[in-house]
This record gives C-alpha cells, sequence and structure tokens, in this order.
C-alpha cells in the first residue's frame, strides 16, 4: 500500500523534545552537527550529536514551528538527549523540555501523501523538511524518506491524547493502516540507518551516510567537528553502510550486532543493522562493513 498508494504507521514510540526561547536557533547552532542558526520557520533538517572523537550520540529530525524548535529521536533517548541539552544551556536565554508525553508521531507514506493530506484537511509542505503547523496543535513535516518518491513521506507531530483521533482521521481519509515492520523496509531499502541499530559505538556520520542530510561541513565550533573535518579531507571512512541480500527462507533475522563474515576463514569484516523482510527485494539488511571488505568483494 505504501508504494502504491498511501498508508499510515503510528511511530509513537519516538521520543519528542521542544526547544522554546530567543536564543534557541544560535544555540542548538552551537551543540548540533547541522546548520541551523538560520533555519526559518516553516524548515526543518537533521541533525547529530557527537562526542569528542566524532561519534555518533544522538540523531535528531527537526522542525522550527510557530517559535518553537522540535527534535525527535529514537526511542527511548528523549531524556538523556534533554539532559544534555539542559546542562549545556549556561546562560543562554532557552528552555528545554522532553514533550514525549504531550507529542506523538505519525507517519504517512506513498504516492498519494498529498491526496491523503487534503482529505484530512491538514497542510501538505513541501520541500525537503519543510514543516507547517497543525490546526488545534503539533506539526506535519515532509520527509525525503522512506517512500517511494522525495516527496512522498510525511511525519504529523500530534497530540499524544489525541492519536487515536488522528489515526481515524488519516484512515478515513484514505490511508491503509500499515505496520512498523512494513515502513522499517522501506527505510532499510532507501539506506537510512537508526541510530543504536544500524550504529555501533564507534560510528562516525561519514560511515552512515549522515554527511549532507545532517553535517554541514563548513559548520565549524560543535564537539567532534575536528574528526568530521579530518575524515571528509582525507576521504576515506573506515567503514561504510551498505544494503546487503541475505539467504532467503523461513530462518529468524539476524538480530543487530550480528557479525559479517567473510573468506575461507570467516574473518568478521562488520556487523548487520536492521534486518527486514521487503515485498519485492526479499530478506535484505543494513550492513556496515570495512572498506577493504567491500573492495575485495
Amino acid at each position: 500500500a505504501m508504494t502504491r498508494h498511501a498508508g499510515v504507521v503510528d511511530r509513537s514510540h519516538r521520543g519528542v523534545l521542544r526547544v522554546d526561547g530567543p536564543e534557541r536557533l544560535t544555540w542548538l547552532h552551537l551543540l548540533l552537527s547541522q546548520q541551523v542558526a538560520d533555519l526559518a520557520e516553516g524548515a526543518g533538517t537533521e541533525g547529530l550529536v557527537l562526542d569528542a572523537q566524532g561519534r555518533v550520540e544522538h540523531h535528531a529530525v527537526i522542525a522550527h514551528v510557530d517559535g518553537t524548535v522540535w527534535l525527535d529521536v529514537e526511542p527511548g533517548r528523549a531524556a538523556a538527549l534533554a539532559d544534555y541539552l539542559d546542562r549545556m544551556r549556561f546562560w543562554s536565554d532557552v528552555t528545554v523540555a522532553d514533550a514525549s508525553d504531550e507529542r506523538a508521531v505519525l507517519s504517512v507514506v506513498g504516492p498519494a501523501v498529498d491526496e491523503v493530506l487534503t482529505a484530512a484537511g491538514v497542510p501538505a509542505p513541501h520541500g525537503d523538511h519543510a514543516a507547517a503547523a497543525l490546526p488545534g496543535g503539533g506539526l506535519v513535516r515532509r520527509m525525503p524518506w522512506p517512500g517511494p518518491g522525495p516527496e512522498a513521506a510525511v511525519d504529523l507531530v500530534v497530540p499524544r491524547a489525541e492519536l487515536g483521533s488522528w489515526w481515524s482521521r488519516l484512515r478515513g481519509a484514505g490511508a491503509a493502516a500499515a505496520g512498523h515492520d512494513a515502513f522499517e523496509a522501506l527505510r532499510v531499502s532507501s539506506l537510512r540507518p537508526r541510530l543504536g541499530l544500524d550504529t555501533d559505538e564507534r560510528a562516525i556520520p561519514h560511515e552512515m551516510g549522515w554527511i549532507g542530510p545532517a553535517v554541514h561541513l563548513q559548520k565549524g565550533c560543535y564537539r567532534g567537528q575536528e574528526t568530521v573535518s579530518r575524515v571528509a579531507n582525507l576521504g576515506r571512512p573506515p567503514r561504510q553502510l551498505v544494503l546487503l541480500h541475505l539467504q532467503s527462507g523461513d530462518d529468524p533475522l539476524p538480530p543487530p550486532g550480528t557479525p559479517v563474515l567473510a573468506g575461507e576463514g570467516g574473518r568478521a569484516v562488520g556487523r548487520v543493522g536492521t534486518a527486514v523482510r521487503h515485498h519485492e527485494l526479499g530478506t535484505v539488511t543494513l550492513a556496515l562493513l570495512k572498506r577493504s571488505a567491500i573492495a575485495a568483494a
């Protein structure tokens, strides 16, 4: 349904944060890997928090709507990110709040996304990560993934108390009920990683395809920036995220972290990330492999 028309997916397990205050953009600009100092009203992007060695600690999808910067993050990570941001406020005129109990994420995916939004009475912003306020609170944000095209997906960040009514509203507008496995299958096929599943504790942005979408190479003065610049100038990150086809069958899917072996001796050359059963590709997985193993394949 999501590749031919449209489907709605409940992704309310994701965490949501809000950042308010007159210095919200300039302050976040100092902490994130992305250029956000001039993020316009109704614009969005993605960003990372790195450690001092340039390894990825947090990934967030960002929207600037109605004077608030909204960040949604991987399940279970909102509290840690909110704590880090709060500790970095110092004298900045900003407030940080974990809004996971107040806001929930729904995703609508498919070539008929705009048709569904129109029928549901929802504004349809256009452009990479463009966002708009929802009637009654919340926001809608255009996403470049995991849809079958660059305009074929949106996220809705809605009041959690109204999650059920929004689900019914989108279903009534023509979106099929789709599950998390279907969404993940499309995400994997579009080579979009998830922090904690497709990354390990050593992952850097260049390996994951986050240079550009979540990292601005002309931006300096943030933690981990030296590693980002050095690897970008050398042009050779030690590993690369790839899509692997697995032997089909009814065997259980390998869990994240399963070693990828190569050669006669079964030498470990990487790790499996998210493994899925795709409706056209079959059983596939994202994998983080050594560059030398890719060159030898």
